[in-house]
């Protein structure tokens, strides 16, 4: 699969030093290629600089929402090599995000609560096959580390006569630091995709 981003960020990059780069991101990078790979859910993903363009080298699970690579692009870009915060949020707590993520940027937990329904348990084996950690939250939930600097939670509870089942993502408080609000849009729309897609 090849996935197409906005040039000016290939040019961003390819401005940077590999060394440090690779340092904040933890990936690695090949000279010859002037390529930067990394592995996230599983897959293999290669950023060509020159070519402008990212390839993922696919495992055994559903591949990656096309926003994915925005987000890949951007954990290169910004991510810094500090510490978490080990503070979960939601989408709200960030700032700006309580008028950003509504109408064409709602998160889509929904794909996630259609998928599963009341299957509690289904839902929790999906956390397992992609990693996920089980967290003591909810009626199910999981921890992912997407990228090594990048860990999320997905919560979901079942529902009953007087609510539906709904899932939520929470995210590290950190990220609100350095990434924008579509950026983590894009993140979790692939987080979404992929549990609903197993």
């Amino acid at each position: 699969m090849i996935y197409q981003v906005d040039e000016r960020l290939f040019a961003e990059l390819a401005a940077l030093s590999p060394a440090e780069v690779c340092r904040r991101a933890i990936c690695g990078y090949d000279q010859a290629a002037r390529a930067y790979t990394l592995s996230v859910w599983g897959d293999e993903y290669t950023v060509f600089l020159d070519k402008h363009r990212i390839e993922c080298r696919r495992g055994d699970g559903p591949g990656p929402h096309t926003y994915f690579s925005v987000f890949l692009i951007h954990h290169l870009l910004r991510v810094p090599e500090t510490g978490l915060a080990n503070d979960w949020i939601s989408e709200k707590d960030i700032p700006g995000g309580a008028t950003f993520f509504r109408g064409p940027h709602e998160i889509p937990t929904q794909m996630i609560s259609d998928r599963y329904g009341n299957a509690v348990d289904a839902f929790r084996r999906r956390c397992e096959q992609l990693g996920g950690r089980p967290l003591p939250m909810a009626d199910a939930a999981a921890s992912f580390l997407i990228t090594p600097r990048t860990p999320v939670a997905v919560l979901y509870w079942q529902g009953d006569e007087d609510f539906p089942p709904e899932a939520k993502i929470l995210y590290d408080r950190s990220l609100a630091g350095y990434f924008a609000l579509d950026v983590i849009y894009a993140l979790a729309v692939d987080i979404c995709s992929r549990l609903s897609n197993g």
